[in-house]
């Protein structure tokens, strides 16, 4: 029974998606892939960590490589992983952030030839996964500001020049966004516009089912239909005059490779990761509209700011009467042709589940996880006060709303199969092995008390 209490108190569940995703690539994680060894450096101890590149399956198809930015969180199995600008991450107040890209693009896997790599480094030999495991110590110390060391020496003279080499570049484009991803307007105007934001070469547009049967289609600022779009293109939804009121969507869709350097942060509070290599992928985003043919027509957006902390909801309305709503437990008005931004403030790993509601049912809602900083609140106890001390062992995995921990020895070979993921970060696993000790230590002593009562019986 103690075991069973214990042992749940540190069973996390996975947590929910965000409900609008801005746009871009969504993957899943398939584990720590191509990978050494490096130890964290503190005043107590030398805690050691795997280091190294993982894999990531997107949804429609494709495959991604990355690294890990957030060392001190644990790696979660199957996490939903989603595209995402620096702002929204821990890059967002970051003033070395450029010099990670830097390093992407000038270290392994995009310099395929690691005797090349070895060479411009000073490094007598660099196998994959030392090139791997040099990158990632390197990235480390501008991410995480992290006082951390390849314990292959070769890897390690790779992470000094690395860091000694890196300049600051400029965020990449995005794979695929549009702008703002949701518009409202009368019946009888071209509402708009939705900017077209890619790194494609091309993209495909096509409306829904609701505005198919609406007869609302999709043009560009001259009314002529767009079923392709590029780089800028602006986008408008043609509403027909005399429409009933409602509501439809757009989406774009491309296949491209994800430029080096994009963020990608997961809604399950898995350790972020930034874009090391991409194949072709397929990437998608989708911008709504709401139309009325008078009164109050609202749109709503949001999206994380981490410099202050917490979520922007923009609401704007594009009517001839005021919009009132309720967000985060206050009333709030706009002015018709108005716009207004709340940000509701957001504590550090936090979840939020925020709704925006208001007359006529009207109600919008935005989940995610605020995960801005790189570590949390330090842990008292932790050494050096800098929050949760990485694990030597797996990290627990979360498939749907159950968690598990994971086998395997952070040995420095490459894992098979899916139960072998190796832990780049702290791990949440820590209460259930607290838990599980103190329920053997609970059951060592009952053994001792009965076996003392069974030999004073026997004297």
């Amino acid at each position: 029974m103690a075991l069973g209490s214990l042992a749940g108190a540190g069973t996390a569940a996975a947590d929910g998606d965000d409900v609008h995703h801005q746009g871009g690539a969504v993957a899943t994680l398939d584990g720590l892939k191509t990978y050494d060894s490096a130890s964290i450096l503190d005043d107590y101890d030398r805690v050691p960590i795997s280091a190294g590149l993982f894999e990531m399956s997107v949804e429609g198809g494709g495959k991604l490589q990355s690294y890990c930015i957030d060392i001190h969180n644990p790696t979660q199995r199957k996490a939903k992983y989603l595209e995402t600008p620096w702002g929204q991450t821990s890059l967002a107040e970051n003033k070395d952030a450029g010099k990670i890209l830097w390093i992407l693009r000038n270290s392994y896997p995009q310099v395929s030839d690691v005797n090349a790599l070895a060479q411009k480094a000073g490094a007598s030999k660099l196998s994959e996964k030392t090139a791997a495991a040099g990158t990632q110590v390197a990235i480390w110390r501008f991410s995480d500001k992290a006082k951390v060391e390849a314990n292959d020496p070769q890897a390690e003279k790779l992470a000094d020049w690395l860091e000694a080499q890196a300049q600051n570049l400029q965020e990449p484009k995005t794979s695929l966004t549009l702008g703002p991803n949701s518009v409202s307007g009368k019946s009888g105007d071209k509402i708009g516009p939705v900017t077209v934001n890619t790194d494609a070469n091309s993209v495909s547009v096509a409306a829904d089912a609701a505005a198919t049967a609406a007869g609302v289609k999709v043009t560009d600022k001259n009314g002529q239909p767009v079923t392709s779009a590029a780089n800028g293109t602006e986008l408008y939804f043609d509403v027909p005059a005399g429409a009933e009121d409602g509501q439809a969507s757009l989406t774009a869709k491309a296949s491209t490779q994800v430029p080096v350097g994009r963020a990608f942060a997961s809604p399950s509070k898995s350790q972020t990761q930034i874009l090391a290599g991409s194949t072709e992928t397929s990437v998608a985003a989708s911008a709504s509209v709401n139309w009325a043919k008078k009164g109050a027509i609202p749109s709503v957006t949001a999206e994380k700011n981490c410099a202050k902390g917490g979520v922007d909801v923009k609401v704007s309305n594009a009517g001839d009467s005021p919009f009132e709503f309720e967000l985060a437990g206050a009333k709030h008005t706009v002015a018709g042709g108005e716009s207004t931004t709340v940000t509701v403030p957001v504590a550090e790993d936090a979840k939020y589940d925020i709704n925006v509601t208001g007359p006529n049912g009207f109600s919008e809602r935005f989940e995610g996880v605020l995960d801005c900083e790189t570590q949390g609140t330090p842990a008292p106890g932790t050494p050096g006060g800098g929050g949760e001390a990485p694990s030597a062992t797996p990290s627990p995995s979360v498939s749907g709303d159950t968690a598990e921990t994971t086998t395997g020895e952070t040995t420095g070979e490459t894992t098979g199969g899916e139960d072998d993921l190796a832990a780049t970060g702290g791990s949440s696993a820590t209460p259930m092995i607290a838990g599980v000790a103190a329920a053997l230590v609970i059951a060592g002593g009952a053994a001792v008390f009965f076996l003392r009562k069974k030999k004073t019986a026997g004297q």
